[in-house]
């Protein structure tokens, strides 16, 4: 073997984000996905001029002479990923980080070595999923040769890395349309706050969802405050895991302040810490440590949520303060059975929904009152039939009602149990007047409850209140800017603005919706349809394609099937007038 030598360049690393969860669920099905991935990335690598040095797990890690030819083809395999993505189930797709550093590398004849790699490595875990991230290195010398766009994450401290590193977030996107691309946000005319997920320092990765909960009960804490703006818990948690750039949160999310923090839980023990940040100078305005039996920890979050409150606005009245000081149970059992089944829920699937369910199901037999467990059970039979999941259909239907009522019954002041159980029983059990009554009332209780908003939306466009309807789409989409679900959001928009009329400003939100999930079913109706009335035959006829693709049966006359519970029939003839002219079969 010819001793090692030294040589400048390009390290691309790239590894499968949540690949271990992946391979817990169904280890035949992650394997083999795996490998069809393989036989379509790794050649790409040798067509963009790389050499790959090693494939181990589902890592890859590959050498290039040239810096830009590693950036386009970290660019082109995100691009494919995503295609490649787009008609997977969401819980099972498989997305790259990648990250890519330019320095001086050992080699020899079968590998390369040295901080040259290791760098590369270490901003590949900083990386968010589908993204890619960059040296400045990498940085100056592409900046003026690729149109890519990049955001400035600052100088990171790397695990490992003696001094800081300079990382850039590579924005792939070329030329965004003006009618797609994020705004930025101004801030609220109130004090408003991110709640980012509290790191776990227990030790142990099952305890996640522990300190997942304590953060979405101080979320829900400080939503209760009215003259608090508070970012939704599906935004905040697209940081989970990742190092951050406090100012460049505030921007992404258009809030003044950040609270971060982390959660210690050992045996019967548990210290709380957390710190308050005002992101619009990254100055630090508070930080405490509360510590206590795990018996106590109400009472924790409690302190957490009064003494955020007290660094935002010293004034406060003291009563403001006991509002946020609800607690959704007095068994601590089935408080855990209950943040288990949240952090099930919110994968997505078939298998973690029915996972979900049946957490809940053991959280209401030890506390017969528990509201929102009731609420988000129903939830579970919600999504079951919206995604054809119902193998006893009516009933599924019949217990989701049960559910749903008695979570409004004994949940009259818990926002969460009266907007969930509001909103299942006008789309499963067909209660609109009740429904929307009772999601009006979870937003009287909690402003900034983004899901409530979202119901509402929902629920007005069945009822035949567009233009209400587009209200609460816009102000939910406000309250959780980033959510990996606001497709949906625009989607359920898009749906208000065709039926007032809009059609122009509906196809916008459909392609939005489109963009993050190609093959969403009620995406491409809408979006059909809003093209048709809208005169564009040609893309409407070419989303009819698409939707037929994924649902050949689908036909006008049988389309009612796929719609929500519509009180005025002539939305409902609209919508088939629209689609029988963009060419959906009779």
């Amino acid at each position: 073997m010819a001793a090692p030598s030294r040589r400048l360049a390009a390290i691309l690393a790239a590894d499968i984000a949540g690949y271990s969860a992946l391979m817990g669920d169904d280890e035949e099905a992650t394997v083999r996905d795996l490998k069809g991935h393989q036989a379509v990335i790794l050649p790409m690598i040798g067509d963009h001029g790389g050499r790959i040095i090693d494939t181990a797990g589902d890592g890859i890690l590959a050498e290039f002479s040239s810096v830009v030819k590693a950036v386009e083809c970290a660019v082109d395999l995100q691009r494919t990923m995503m295609e490649r993505n787009a008609t997977v189930e969401l819980g099972r797709r498989m997305q790259f980080r990648i990250g890519i550093n330019l320095g001086d590398v050992i080699h020899d004849d079968a590998r390369v070595y040295g901080d040259g790699v290791n760098i590369a490595a270490r901003l590949e875990s900083i990386a968010e999923p589908g993204g890619i991230c960059i040296s400045d290195k990498v940085h100056q010398e592409i900046r003026s040769k690729i149109d890519l766009r990049y955001r400035d994450l600052g100088s990171q401290q790397l695990k490992n890395i003696t001094e800081p590193i300079r990382v850039y977030r590579v924005e792939a996107e070329q030329n965004p349309s003006p009618a797609i691309a994020r705004p930025a946000l101004t801030l609220p005319d109130k004090p408003s706050i991110a709640v980012l997920p509290f790191n776990n320092m227990s030790g142990d990765p099952e305890q996640d969802y522990f300190a997942d909960g304590v953060v979405e009960e101080i979320i829900t804490s400080l939503s209760r405050i009215r003259w608090l703006f508070v970012i939704a818990r599906n935004s905040s948690f697209t940081y989970k895991g990742r190092a951050v750039d406090i100012k460049q949160v505030g921007r992404d999310l258009g809030v003044r302040y950040v609270l971060e923090g982390s959660i210690r839980k050992s045996g019967k023990r548990i210290r709380v810490t957390g710190q308050l940040i005002d992101a619009s100078v990254g100055t630090h305005l508070w930080a405490d440590r509360f510590d206590g039996a795990i018996e106590d920890v109400f009472e924790l979050q409690d302190q957490v949520t009064a003494s955020v409150v007290g660094a935002i606005a010293p004034k406060l009245e003291q009563a403001e303060i006991e509002r946020a000081k609800s607690k959704p149970t007095e068994s601590l059992d089935a408080y855990d059975f209950f943040l288990r089944g949240l952090a099930s829920f919110h994968k997505f699937t078939n298998h973690e929904t029915d996972d979900a369910l049946r957490l809940w199901q053991k959280a209401i037999e030890l506390d017969p009152d528990f509201a929102s467990a009731y609420a988000l059970a129903s939830m579970c039979y919600g999504r079951r039939k919206a995604q054809g999941w119902m193998t006893n259909r009516d009933q599924e239907i019949a217990e989701a009602t049960r559910l749903a009522r008695h979570a409004v019954k004994c949940g009259r002041n818990d926002a969460v149990a009266l907007a969930f159980g509001g909103y299942n029983l006008a789309y499963v059990s067909g209660e609109l007047e009740d429904g929307v009554a009772h999601i009006e009332q979870g937003i009287s209780l909690n402003p900034n409850l983004a899901a409530a908003r979202y119901f509402a939306g929902w629920v007005n466009v069945w009822l035949g209140k567009p233009d209400l309807a587009i209200e609460h789409f816009l102000y939910g989409m406000r309250l959780t800017p980033i959510d990996p679900l606001v497709h949906l959001v625009h989607q359920g928009a898009a749906h208000a603005l065709f039926f007032a009329g809009r059609y122009d400003e509906a196809i916008a939100r459909a392609s939005i919706s489109l963009r993050e999930h190609a093959d969403h079913h009620a995406a491409l109706r809408i979006g059909a349809a809003s093209n048709a009335l809208a005169g564009q035959t040609a893309e409407a006829a070419n989303l009819i394609i698409r939707l037929r693709r994924i649902d050949p049966t689908l036909r006008v006359s049988n389309l009612r099937n796929a719609l929500g519970p519509y009180r005025r029939q002539e939305h409902v003839a609209k919508y088939e007038d629209a689609l029988r002219k963009a060419g959906l079969p009779e």
